[in-house]
Formats: structure tokens, sequence, C-alpha cells
């Protein structure tokens, strides 16, 4: 019997990136090269936290590797769930982060969409700018794989950096280079490093030029497709490389812009998103919202690679301001400004909140949040209940009959 070929659908093979291609072959050259390294020893390869300092890495030619990154790609791969609970077989409690607990399952089952995991560390770095939990997690690396750890200890920012707390990051950031140093067996050259800090703030620039693309009605990508092009503003974020993916990047968004092609076909609301991804689910809730021609045009997760920027003066300094100002390390008033800059900026309808269980940092005070933005910029606001990885506390129908209520709400708002 004759097998019926599937039938593309043209809108949707129209609205595809050509970037796309692209990134996966970046990112895959970029791993292929770590697993290399880790065979025959050519490049030094450092574990480092998303809001740690990686261009002093890239200025000692280390190879950077991002557990979280790892963990999102072990959520969207459907590995995320099955690797949590051999974390919690050793011991490890279900309350900790999913990006936590499917990194260690991974390390001891060598289970990855990456063929043989993650390569093994020369060493590891971390800053708590993004949460408390890092330090503990790179704890339990640093034993496992028997590596030294540097931990970078950036101060909660209440209002603004203090000249105390600048210079006391500013000398973690001196020892920093004395630990790449002494673990790579080479002197670090600031010259260098200068370079790399300058590529890296035109990386920046650029990933600010992708993400102000949405702001075009109708919008040329979701946020759903921002997750997606993130990969390089975090892993090679002061590399020509990355430089040279954004510049693609957003002249493809200039011409989908041209041609009128957007996200969502017949967009009719625009929304913005806060939180973490729901990286299980990504295109399901792409989907889900598109079905009510609704376009998450931006979101407070993509943009926060997009707001710390390092003065390149004097790049020990600049990024030593640079990590302080970590959006997880302001305090909750900067937050809801933000927020509020970005509804106006992107002309959001309504406001979406992923509550997180496992980023605590991220999800506390998200209520007041809401209740905040939708008196204040007179948006309906939704909270939807989930996890970043880790799908055993996600409901499709509650959140599928929230979404609803919520898209009509905005509806009935507008006419």
């Amino acid at each position: 019997m004759a097998v019926e070929k599937k039938v593309k659908d043209p809108e949707r093979e129209k609205r595809k990136f050509q970037s796309a291609k692209d990134m996966r072959e970046l990112m895959t050259a970029y791993y292929t090269e770590a697993k290399v390294a880790e065979v025959d020893g050519s490049k030094k390869i450092a574990w480092i936290t998303s809001g740690g300092p990686v261009e002093p890495l890239h200025a000692m030619d280390v190879i950077p590797i991002y557990p979280e990154n790892h963990s999102a790609m072990l959520g969207a791969s459907k590995m995320s769930v099955e690797l949590c609970e051999v974390a919690e077989e050793m011991g490890y409690s279900r309350d900790l982060c999913s990006y936590f607990r499917a990194d260690i399952g991974s390390a001891v089952t060598k289970k990855s969409p990456i063929p043989g995991a993650l390569p093994k560390p020369d060493f590891l770095v971390a800053s708590n700018n993004i949460c408390g939990t890092v330090t503990k997690w790179y704890e339990v690396l640093s034993r496992f794989f028997e590596v030294p750890l540097f931990l970078i200890d950036t101060p909660f920012i209440h209002g603004e950096v203090t000249k105390q707390s600048q210079r006391y990051v500013e000398a973690q950031m001196e020892e920093y280079i004395e630990f790449l140093e002494e673990n790579c067996n080479q002197k670090f050259d600031r010259d260098r490093f200068g370079e790399v800090a300058n590529m890296a703030v035109k990386g920046v620039a650029l990933w600010e030029d992708v993400l102000a693309t949405c702001e075009n009605k109708p919008s040329p990508m979701s946020c759903f497709d921002a997750f997606f092009f993130i990969g390089p503003i975090v892993t090679l974020r002061g590399t020509e490389k990355c430089n040279e993916f954004y510049k693609k990047l957003v002249s493809e968004l200039k011409e989908r812009i041209e041609n009128n092609i957007s996200a969502v076909p017949n967009e009719k609301i625009r929304l913005l998103w806060d939180n973490i991804p729901i990286w299980t689910r990504l295109r399901d809730r792409s989907e889900l919202f598109a079905s009510h021609n609704a376009c998450l045009v931006a979101d407070t997760y993509t943009n926060a690679w997009a707001r710390s920027k390092i003065n390149t003066d004097d790049p020990v300094k600049g990024l030593a301001n640079a990590l302080h100002n970590v959006y997880l390390n302001i305090d909750f008033q900067q937050m809801i400004e933000e927020v509020k800059v970005l509804v106006k900026r992107f002309s959001a309808d309504g406001f979406v909140i992923h509550s997180n269980r496992s980023c605590k940092p991220y999800s506390l005070g998200q209520f007041d949040m809401a209740k905040i933005i939708q008196e204040e910029m007179d948006i309906p606001t939704l909270i939807i209940e989930a996890d970043q990885t880790d799908d055993r506390v996600f409901s499709e129908e509650q959140t599928k009959t929230r979404v609803e209520a919520f898209i009509e709400t905005i509806t009935d708002k507008a006419s």
C-alpha cells in the first residue's frame, strides 16, 4: 500500500527561521570542540554558572561549559524527570532546583542529548549572583569530579552598587585571574582580556538588536524563538562566532519585518513572559498562545542578557560591576520597574508569569508583582504554576483553562 506523503503547511514553512540551522551548527561545533578537548587535552574546560564571568575564560582560551544550559536541553529532550529521580535516589530533595538534580543525574549516568554527556571539567567557576543554590551545586560537582572550584561572592544589590561592594568583587576578580593562571599554567593576558570584553559588549548590543525587533507590530519572532536563540550570548559571549551569528539573525529578522512575516500569523494580542521557560513544553505553549492569536513578544529572561554591560575602560572593574547587575541580583522594586519598562516598550496587552517551583529567587514575590502590574499598568496578569524542567508538577488541563480565561479577559477588555 502506498504511503501518503505528509503535506507541509506553507504558512508554517514560511515562518521558519533560516538562522535555526546556523544556530544548531554553531552549538554542535561548540560541544564537539569541548568533547575533543576532553580527549586530547588541547584546551582546558571549565564549567561555569550562567551569571559567572566567562570573558576571562575566553581570554585564556578555556572552553566554558554551562550545566544550566545542558539542564535546559535535558528538559527540552524529555530526559530531565528520569535524571531528577536519579538525584533523588541519591538523597537530594525534590524541593531542590531541577537544573541541579538533572545535572547530577546526568553526570552519574552519562545520559544526555550530547553523546557521553558533558565533557569532564578541569575546574569550576561559580558566581552566586543568580542564586544561592549554585554554591552547594558546584561544591557537589567539585567533590564528584575532584577538581578545584572558584566561587565569586556577589553581594545583593539594594538600590545601587556601593563602593565597598564594588571593591569587594574587584578583589575577587583579581583572585580569579590568579586562579586561572595557576590552573592554566600560563600568564593572564590583560590586552587579550580587553579584546574579549569589547567583543562581549558588541555581542550584548547585537542581542539587544535581536530582541528590539519584537517592538514591531506584528512581531517577527516570539519569546519562544528567543529562548532558542539565546544560546550563543550565554555560551559564546566574547567571541567573533557569537557576534557573526547575531548579525545574521538581526538581518533575517529585519527581512521578516519588511516581508510582513510574523511569529503568529494573525497577531492580535501581545504578551510579556516572566521567569525561565518551561523547557519541557516550549512548542506546546507556543502553539497554545498562537491558537488564540497571541504572541509573547518579550520576556524578562532573555532580556536579562541584554542589561549587564562591561565598561571596557577597565575590564576588571567593568566586569565586577556587571556581575552585580545581573537581573536576579537586584531588589524587587527594581524588578518591578524593569517589567513596567518592558510592558510599555513592547506594547504588552497582558503579563504571563511562570511561578517556577525550581527557581525561588526568580519566583519570590510574583503574586505581588502580578497585582502591582495589573493595577499600575492596567493589563491582565496570568500565573502559570510549573517547573523549568521537572514535568511532574505541570498540569496541562489546568494551564489550558487558565490561559483561555486569561485571553478572554484581554479580549473583553479590548472590546
